[in-house]
């Protein structure tokens, strides 16, 4: 009787041991499914940072107006979205709006924190632009037909003398003639084709003034 008894609870012990390594097996097989999914959330948060740099640095941004040099086109507060890519396939046109990041001389930006100017395109790279004592500007000695300025420019700047524009500068203005640091002036002068961000696509706030802003 002893023996079988012994026999009994040595059995006993080895289920129980059996047990306890099972234990041991599902305790790692969730840790391992925790590491996974860790994993899995990383690469997803990895994917949608590519995804979204990708669509800002090369397809279009938003961007808010602060100003009214723009007036009576663009207000200050006007959400956009810039298009980032046609001038990648094709030549910015006259009348474009375009925006372009801008420092003032002894400024510093960073990544984080760019001034960008939004102004419309005048003169093209080549021309010559030249604005009269009555305000009216001449593109290659023609003059200019066009409605997008509020009012008489009281201040040519350099323009009051032919401008002549490199192969690959732009003359750009603000719609508010007269509220508006531009190609004019000395310290903003002509864009070069590398330095524009982008062209102005749509308005897309307030909801009620929603546009496309391509249209000439």
């Amino acid at each position: 009787m002893s023996e079988i008894e012994d026999i009994t609870k040595s059995e006993e012990i080895n289920t129980n041991d059996i047990k306890t390594d099972d234990n041991k097996n599902g305790d790692g097989e969730k840790k391992v499914n925790v590491g996974v999914e860790i994993i899995k959330f990383i690469i997803y948060i990895l994917v949608i940072f590519a995804i979204t740099f990708f669509i800002l640095h090369f397809l279009g941004q938003r961007t808010r107006v602060s100003g009214s040099s723009m007036e009576a086109t663009l207000s200050d507060g006007d959400n956009l979205i810039v298009d980032k890519l046609t001038y990648r396939f094709s030549d910015p046109e006259r009348f474009d709006i375009v925006v372009f990041p801008h420092e003032e001389p002894g400024e510093k930006s960073s990544i984080f924190n760019k001034t960008y100017y939004i102004k419309r395109i005048i003169g093209l790279p080549g021309e010559t632009v030249y604005i009269d004592p009555n305000g009216n500007i001449f593109i290659n000695g023609e003059k200019l037909e066009e409605n997008y300025g509020l009012q008489r420019i009281a201040n040519a700047g350099e323009a009051a003398k032919p401008f002549k524009l490199g192969s690959d500068e732009y003359f750009v203005m603000g719609d508010n003639r007269n509220n508006s640091s531009d190609s004019r002036f000395i310290n903003v002068g002509p864009i070069s084709r590398d330095e524009l961000t982008g062209r102005a696509w749509v308005r897309i706030y307030p909801f009620n003034e929603i546009c496309s802003l391509t249209d000439k």
